[in-house]
């Protein structure tokens, strides 16, 4: 396929083994997310050239980077890296750091240029100060635009907020998005964060213990009944894509347009017609098996279907609906019973929270 990312490693080491297969759209941002040990930076070192899995493979569309008798080292990759640490040099000037890669493309190569970078990220205030000068959220994105101005054809990024409070990174986020909006890089994205992940991703790969527990588009990823051990219980939930539909001034709430049903928020900025993307934790989440007989003080309900019922086990259960996109409800293992819920029925999901994800 044409814009497919296609990879598969193995790797052993003392104590820890790699053994992924994927099959990724070459297009948006797909994030790596896992905890610790999971084999995250494994991953993008192999995906890199950093590593060499042996019998690896690595397809990026029509190009071959790794294959049986092939192996194009990392010089020759045309990948973009930024770390954790801006990693800048620290004797030359921001517009320097920047030209650094540029000037060592070959002009026949080069798609992307110093103006468009610079515009993009922000960054022609800071072109003449020295890196000492600037903001450790500055330097990350000066780190991007060095890494961009190679024109690669994949761009790896290796928790690049880690290390910035959360001012810094809600100032960088957007940047990363719009990279992929003008540019078209693909990019893969590690962290353990799941604030970033929710603002970012596009498709999702979940490692645990040097696996793939799942990988696909976040929405369905984010609501598999099998993934609390590795999400936890405090993220597990729903990832939807809404747009604005209206405001409602009197009541301070925004509408949202879900596939046709309405959700509402607290009052958004936002204008009528924009996406908006929510997260609705599980525990948020009550069922009913009628609509409410009469009036209540959940304004969001969505008429959905039992879609699997997660494992039995302690005093509660997951269970996942179908409301058109993946939704998780967990409830008790008692209400469960009371309810006599089965795959396929009609259900309706009481939404209690939402959490916008700007």
């Amino acid at each position: 396929m044409k814009n497919l990312l296609e990879a598969k490693f193995r790797m052993n080491y003392p104590g820890f083994n790699l053994d992924v297969e994927l099959n990724l759209p070459a297009k948006g941002v797909t994030v790596v997310f896992g905890p610790s040990g999971s084999g995250k930076t494994t991953l993008l070192r192999c995906l890199s050239g950093l590593e060499r899995a042996p019998s690896g493979i690595l397809k990026l569309a029509d190009q071959v980077w790794q294959d049986e008798g092939i192996f194009i080292p990392i010089h020759q990759r045309k990948v973009g890296l930024v770390f954790q640490e801006s990693r800048l040099f620290p004797h030359l000037s921001i517009q320097q750091n920047l030209l650094y890669g540029y000037q060592r493309t070959q002009s026949v190569e080069r798609n992307l240029h110093l103006d468009e970078v610079v515009e993009v990220l922000g960054l022609a205030a800071l072109l003449k100060r020295a890196p000492d000068k600037l903001s450790g959220g500055e330097k990350q994105r000066v780190a991007i635009g060095r890494a961009l101005l190679t024109s690669p054809k994949l761009l790896l990024m290796d928790e690049p907020l880690a290390s910035l409070d959360m001012q810094r990174k809600a100032e960088i986020i957007p940047f990363i998005k719009r990279i992929e909006d003008e540019f078209k890089t693909p990019i893969i994205y590690v962290t353990h964060s799941v604030d970033e992940v929710l603002q970012l991703v596009d498709t999702m790969v979940i490692l645990q213990a040097g696996k793939v527990a799942n990988f696909g588009p976040v929405q369905e990823v984010f609501s598999d009944v099998q993934l609390r051990e590795v999400l936890g219980e405090e993220q597990l939930g729903a990832v939807l894509e809404t747009s604005v539909a209206g405001h409602d001034e009197e009541f301070e709430l925004t509408r949202l347009d879900f596939m046709g049903q309405t959700l509402n928020v607290p009052k958004q900025n936002i204008d009528v017609g924009q996406n908006l993307r929510v997260h609705i934790h599980s525990k948020d989440v009550s069922l009913s098996t009628a609509p409410p007989a009469g009036v209540t003080s959940v304004l969001n309900i969505l008429q959905a279907k039992v879609a699997k019922i997660g494992t039995l086990g302690g005093y509660s259960v997951d269970i996942e609906l179908d409301a058109g996109r993946p939704i998780l409800a967990t409830i008790t293992r008692k209400s469960l019973a009371n309810l006599n819920l089965k795959p396929g029925q009609p259900v309706y999901a009481h939404i209690k929270a939402i959490k916008m994800v700007h």
